[in-house]
């Protein structure tokens, strides 16, 4: 269990595309796993990301592709989408490791899916769908995951606890 977490409520599309940008900004490196039902907004969340970091391009979903890369003028930002993945192992014959480099960043939708191959994540945001926003639960998994926590909650971010 993390040392810190968090708790946000995000209305529309918008705010999601809003939270990602900040969520960028505090998070330029490592790994993000996001999890959530379909349509949960989390290539949404992507998108703002990758806004914050200048790119203005389409942000697509990469569910039969496995990754999404952005190569962009000082990150690498993988995007990536298990869903369609039937086997773990099927990671390792496309070279998973290589993506996972300390400079870049690593935004993994559907981690569960990849669970024993994947690297532990820096960042976990599970988003829950509650009508027309969404819910979204933050959790830190390492010291850099707790560093973008603390930005985060240095701003918006609100305490889990005090979210009841």
């Amino acid at each position: 269990m993390s040392d810190y977490e968090g708790a946000l409520n995000i209305a529309g599309e918008s705010q999601m595309v809003a939270f990602g940008e900040r969520l960028g900004q505090a998070l330029s490196a490592g790994v993000l796993l996001l999890s959530g039902g379909l349509g949960a907004g989390k290539t949404t969340l992507c998108r703002g990301i990758l806004r914050s970091f200048g790119y203005g391009g389409a942000v697509k979903s990469p569910t039969y592709t496995l990754v999404e890369p952005y190569q962009l003028d000082h990150r690498c930002v993988y995007h990536f989408d298990l869903y369609r993945l039937g086997d773990p192992e099927e990671l390792e014959y496309m070279g998973i490791r290589d993506y996972f480099e300390p400079e870049n960043l690593c935004i993994v939708e559907w981690p569960e899916k990849g669970q024993g191959i994947l690297p532990d994540g820096d960042l976990r945001i599970e988003i829950a769908v509650a009508g027309d926003s969404r819910n979204l639960t933050i959790i830190a998994m390492s010291t850099l995951g707790q560093k973008a926590l603390d930005a985060l909650k240095s701003g918006t971010l609100i305490n889990a606890a005090e979210s009841g």
